[in-house]
């Protein structure tokens, strides 16, 4: 390892040296008065080329937090966002939450009010900086991060940065969060030393107890009809392989509820049994249940009691859910593809001898699979000509047309069944903790991490407006980030207007169809939107106009290198 010395005029420089010595990428931020000495800092390491993260500017803290989640969903590396104080915090944090569920490492960090009223460098320097400060600012994200600090002085700059991407890199990752006071950030100094690499090594992969992967194949082996569910594995790119294998060496069925958040395995594989866990219950005697903090909705259905639940991930037990209640026969902690690979090791001689009878039913599934599959396109192909457009139709459509290789964001209203997805890192849904206004910056954040692919958003019209679609298509412009977004415009909060009525079929709301608080009429011209930021934008209204809609709007995404938008009038819920 290497001692560096560098020459420095303020922390903020030695701040900035140190997270671009640190493998930080990108700067995702909204500035405010804090900002001052990190402007300063960036601006001179960059005329002496030194290393540096660069600077994003993304006016708005949930794009910004976003866009930070989505560069890390498909890279796995953490960034970092700064914000303004305790208001740019509070505009942050449901992207805090939603990199928390999601289990996204980020170092989130806020300039501090100005601790002195005069004296120093520094020191508070125009009337908001009284009514901005707050007893307790840490206090606002620490619920839900998994450290939080402030910065006090220049000494601990190094101890400080590493612990807090240590922290947010250790399983199971998440964002830790940083204050810097704007005093320390100008505070002058001379030169930093540091080591490089960090004397903080990165956190190993969790390797599972083997007892446990005994006992889970045994249980495996001896059941009559076992089920893998998998919802969140797919995280992590290298294990959807390892599932692969595992499903085809026992000739196990998969099935992925339908609110998956990423691709865990392929669509097209014959062992794939669609979205639907409920159905197994009848005869499922055995379930390993892969990385899935909510397997099935217990106030909906409710499995057999004698069914067997094996739960393997890097933390089974969800240990952050206040209250989660579903069975856990054995829990397996440990990195999903080495806790895999062991498990396929252990399966295997307790498997030989079957070979005939795992034919057979590779067989079955494999039917059962294809039958699937074409009632689904059935569906989509009996959709095509309602009109409003129906959600079906839109996302066959929609899968057609982006390719296998097209990243694809969703939050709301895609139909799983309807699009294919057969390559890992293809397919990122909203985080669990559905904070809204997600997609737009993560879907930027995806193209920013891999700008030679394509990068479609799907959202329905009330997260597209909670996305800050102004700040978002300004960043999609300024930034050279052409994406293309796909507006399930129905008019209505859907998931209220359904919730309503589950809640309450013969109340008083449904009865006479007034459920307060749903519509979103009347609807924006959202295409205007992308319009205003130099991107092409269409309204589609008849069925037959989704296909070739998509066409010229990929075409402007693919070959005229700008953002696109198509506001798609859809059903009502």
């Amino acid at each position: 390892m290497t001692q560096k010395k560098i020459t420095v005029d303020t922390t903020a420089e030695a701040y900035l040296a140190l997270l671009g010595d640190r493998g930080i990428d990108y700067f995702f931020g909204n500035g405010g008065t804090d900002f001052a000495s990190i402007i300063e800092g960036l601006a001179k390491l960059k005329a002496e080329g030194r290393p540096a993260p660069k600077p994003l500017l993304v006016p708005h803290e949930m794009a910004a937090m976003s866009m930070a989640h989505g560069y890390t969903m498909v890279t796995g590396r953490p960034q970092l966002v700064m914000v303004h104080v305790t208001v740019g915090t509070a505009n942050s944090l449901t992207g805090i939450i939603n990199a928390m569920r999601s289990k996204i490492p980020m170092l989130f960090s806020a300039g501090r009010t100005p601790i002195t009223e005069s004296g120093v460098r520094g020191s508070r320097s125009i009337f908001i900086h009284w009514a901005q400060e707050s007893f307790d600012q840490g206090g606002m994200t620490r619920e839900f991060v998994k450290w939080d600090y402030e910065l006090r002085n220049f000494e601990q700059l190094e101890t400080v940065v590493d612990r807090a991407l240590s922290i947010a890199s250790a399983n199971p990752k998440g964002p830790v969060s940083l204050v810097l006071p704007r005093e320390v950030l100008a505070a002058p100094q001379k030169e930093f030393s540091y080591d490089s690499p960090s004397r903080i090594a990165p956190s190993p992969r969790a390797y599972p107890d083997l007892d446990a992967v005994d006992r889970a194949a045994e249980m495996l082996a001896n059941a009559a009809h076992p089920v893998i569910l998998v919802a969140e594995m797919g995280r992590q790119t290298a294990s959807v392989g390892e599932l692969v294998a595992l499903a085809e060496a026992g000739a196990f069925p998969v099935i992925e509820p339908p609110y998956r958040a990423y691709m865990n395995f392929p669509t097209n594989h014959p062992l794939h049994q669609g979205f639907d866990i409920a159905g197994e219950f009848d005869k499922a005697d055995v379930i390993l249940i892969l990385e899935s903090d909510v397997p099935w909705i217990p106030s909906l259905v409710q499995p057999r009691r004698e069914t067997k639940f094996i739960h393997l991930g890097g933390d089974p037990y969800y240990k952050r859910y206040p209250i989660r209640s579903f069975p856990i026969d054995l829990a397996i902690e440990t990195d999903p593809a080495v806790g895999l690979a062991a498990l396929r090791e252990a399966l295997a001689p307790r498997l030989a001898g079957r070979e005939d009878a795992l034919a057979e039913k590779r067989k079955d599934l494999a039917a059962a699979h294809k039958d699937r599959r074409e009632e689904q396109r059935s569906a989509a192909v009996n959709a095509s000509r309602a009109n409003p457009i129906d959600y079906a139709w839109l996302s066959h459509c929609i899968g057609e047309a982006v390719g296998e290789s097209a990243i694809i964001v969703n939050e709301y209203d895609l139909v799983p069944q309807q699009v294919e997805r057969t390559q890992p890192g293809t397919f990122f849904d909203h985080p669990p903790a559905a904070g809204l206004g997600w997609g737009l910056g993560a879907g930027l954040g995806a193209k920013l991490a891999a700008p030679e692919r394509t990068v479609a958003v799907t959202v329905g019209d009330g997260a597209y407006i909670f996305g800050n679609p102004v700040a978002a298509h300004w960043t999609s412009n300024a930034h050279n980030l052409p994406v293309l977004f796909i507006v399930f415009n129905n008019g209505t909060w859907g998931s209220v207007k359904r919730s309503a009525r589950g809640l309450h079929p013969d109340g008083w709301a449904a009865g006479q169809d007034d459920f307060a608080f749903t519509s979103l009429e009347p609807s924006p011209a959202f295409e205007k939107i992308c319009e205003a930021s130099g991107g092409y934008g269409e309204r589609v209204e008849d069925p037959g106009d989704v296909g070739p809609a998509l066409e010229r709007a990929l075409r402007s995404v693919r070959e005229d290198g700008r953002q696109a938008l198509l506001n798609v009038i859809c059903e009502k819920p």
